[in-house]
């Protein structure tokens, strides 16, 4: 599976197109890789683990590894440093202290200190309030996508763990089905068959 392929069937999965920085970001070769420890280059401690708890709440460890686990957090502080522009940087860098300083409003607490009750509290508070006001202004497809800055932070967030989870080699192969292509061409296979999406 190529970069591109990858990014179209993460859009698919969002359902929604995919902002233009994060598809330049793995266009440029970056990737969600293992690590043992996340040292962030771009985000500040706070915000390191702040990203790191979003990151296990959108893709948490189970039978199969998190987004933790194959480095997402880590693929994401590269990506704002490497990929994004100062502007998009400095909109992230926005919405997330608002939205630590909510829940240290709320909770007392910085996200990344919050239990992980109210972590997960606060994540759906802000998951439901973008889904209940969506953009009006419709994207024309993952190749020309809707603007960055237009998306509410959760769902800019919840777009980079997913991109850099299934591009990884451990989203794309054990999680997603793979088979490398050439393969052999099935016509017509049962849906019970087919199971989870494809990777190829």
């Amino acid at each position: 599976m190529n970069r591109r392929e990858a990014i179209q069937r993460t859009a698919l999965m969002l359902g929604y197109a995919i902002s233009a920085p994060a598809i330049m970001g793995v266009l440029n070769g970056c990737k969600a890789t293992p690590e043992l420890a996340f040292k962030p280059a771009f985000f500040s401690k706070g915000q390191a683990q702040s990203i790191e708890a979003l990151s296990e709440i959108i893709i948490p460890k189970t039978t199969t590894p998190g987004a933790k686990d194959v480095g997402v957090p880590l693929f994401i502080d590269t990506l704002l440093k490497e990929v994004y522009t100062k502007e998009n940087q400095d909109a992230f860098l926005k919405d997330l202290t608002a939205f630590e300083d909510d829940a240290k409003k709320t909770f007392g607490d910085s996200f990344a200190e919050c239990s992980v009750a109210d972590q997960l509290t606060h994540f759906k508070k802000y998951h439901d309030a973008a889904f209940a006001n969506p953009v009006k202004k419709p994207a024309l497809g993952w190749w020309n996508p809707r603007p960055a800055e237009e998306k509410p932070f959760i769902l800019k967030v919840k777009e980079l763990v997913l991109l850099g989870f299934f591009t990884s080699q451990i989203g794309a192969e054990e999680v997603l089905q793979y088979k490398q292509v050439p393969g052999p061409f099935k016509g017509c296979v049962p849906l019970a068959d087919a199971g989870k999406t494809w990777a190829t």
